[in-house]
């Protein structure tokens, strides 16, 4: 236990040390000259002591300090403690720094902090990639002259940081970066820079969407509309007249039909999955079935259709799901490869996986619309597409379907020379496992 030095124990151990000088003096009769050497001795003692803290707190070749004497023992056993409390302190100042930066590593977000001037004090190694900063290089520098956009300069110039700020990635194609600004203590600030991309994609296929759906249901409604607006309860059109206005109706509610049908399959598959799905099909089966269908429709194309089927391939699933997923891949093959195509549909087993190929010799198609074909509604000509009564959902619900099933859509193509759609199941997909 650390002892606190007071005034009475110094005078003490001075009365002490000084009385057997005084009455030794007294009896040889110098008391003064055995005072002075008394006081000198003790005086190049406590200077010694001194030379002893000042080369030890100079040097500190060890942490703990010498061995006192005397007074001098409590203050170098004072200086010990005072030396443990402050590295323990230290300690757990750093663990607190050190848990701050772990969280602020754990954060999915870039984070740069910032002195007034705008000159970076601290930042994330999310903030690195992301922004393409350089740690410890940057230490210091301008944010503003590493992110070389004059949007962002004026931004943090202007002060105003109520609403975010939205840049390009420079530094990534096609990554859009929402900037959030915020004070920090007293002087500083807090850059906070999410990835927004997916957001901003999400928000345009809604709108994408929106206008699509508007634009598909309003072309049959205005035929409809129109017909109906020609015809007088007291005066029908002529006969002939009146049949081509009847079929033209019925082609278009059937085509309003579908596309509400697609959508509500749609919108179903996107939803929860059923365990109960997992069911054993036949898909061979199922496959013949299709290709029934499929010869039927390919009466006025005349395409070679080649089904290569294993017969003893079954897989797990959805029926009615992967049924959509397969013949929407035939027909779009039927009804966008030219007459007198080839057309090549195989369900083999291939390194293990169960899969499934649709080949075919038609246009091909360009490379920037291929990651697009996915998407709801979006075709590559649309006019064709018209005219062959696709909706544009097809490949957005294969897409659904086969995420569910834990497989994924790829597409292969190049033009003037035909198109492959392929996607595999994995072993733990498969019914029959023998070979």
């Amino acid at each position: 236990m650390y002892r606190v030095i007071n005034k009475q124990a110094l005078v003490k151990r001075l009365f002490i040390y000084f009385l057997p000088l005084l009455l030794v003096g007294v009896l040889i009769g110098a008391p003064f000259l055995l005072l002075f050497l008394g006081t000198s001795s003790l005086l190049v003692w406590h200077y010694h002591q001194l030379y002893r803290l000042s080369d030890w707190l100079l040097n500190q070749r060890s942490f703990n300090p010498p061995e006192g004497e005397g007074a001098w023992e409590q203050v170098f056993e004072g200086i010990y403690h005072l030396q443990h409390r402050n590295r323990k302190k230290r300690n757990e100042l750093a663990d607190l720094i050190r848990r701050f930066r772990d969280g602020a590593e754990a954060v999915p977000d870039a984070v740069v902090v910032l002195q007034s001037d705008l000159s970076i004090v601290w930042c994330n190694q999310l903030a690195l990639k992301v922004l393409g900063l350089q740690w410890p290089t940057d230490h210091g520098q301008r944010l503003d002259n590493l992110i070389r956009e004059p949007k962002f300069a004026k931004y943090m110039l202007r002060g105003e940081f109520e609403e975010p700020l939205e840049l390009d990635n420079g530094h990534i194609v096609d990554q859009v970066l929402e900037f959030r600004v915020m004070p920090y203590a007293n002087t500083q600030l807090m850059v906070v820079v999410r990835d927004v991309t997916r957001l901003k994609q999400l928000e345009q296929m809604r709108k994408d969407f929106v206008a699509n759906v508007s634009h598909e249901l309003r072309t049959p409604l205005t035929v409809v509309t129109g017909y109906l607006e020609m015809m007088d309860g007291d005066m029908m059109p002529p006969p002939a007249m009146w049949n081509k206005a009847q079929n033209t109706m019925l082609e278009q509610c059937k085509r309003m039909d579908s596309l509400v049908n697609q959508l509500l399959s749609l919108s179903r598959i996107e939803g929860a999955r059923r365990q109960d799905n997992d069911k054993a099909i036949n898909v061979p089966q199922m496959l013949n079935y299709i290709k029934t269908e499929a010869e039927s429709i390919n009466q006025e194309k005349g395409h070679e259709l080649i089904f290569d089927i294993d017969n003893e391939l079954d897989i797990k699933g959805s029926e009615d799901e992967l049924r959509s997923a397969f013949s929407n891949l035939v027909f779009n093959a039927i009804h966008y490869t030219k007459a007198g195509g080839k057309i090549v549909v195989t369900w083999q087993r291939k390194e293990g996986l169960a899969h499934f190929s649709v080949n075919d010799n038609g246009d091909g198609i360009a490379p920037e619309h291929i990651n697009r074909l996915t998407e709801r509604f979006y075709r590559v000509d649309k006019a064709r597409s018209r005219t062959t009564g696709g909706s544009g959902l097809g490949l957005a619900i294969t897409k659904h379907v086969l995420t569910r099933h834990d497989s994924k859509l790829n597409i292969s193509s190049e033009l003037g020379k035909g198109s492959c759609f392929s996607f595999d199941f994995s072993k733990d997909k498969l019914v029959n496992l023998a070979s």
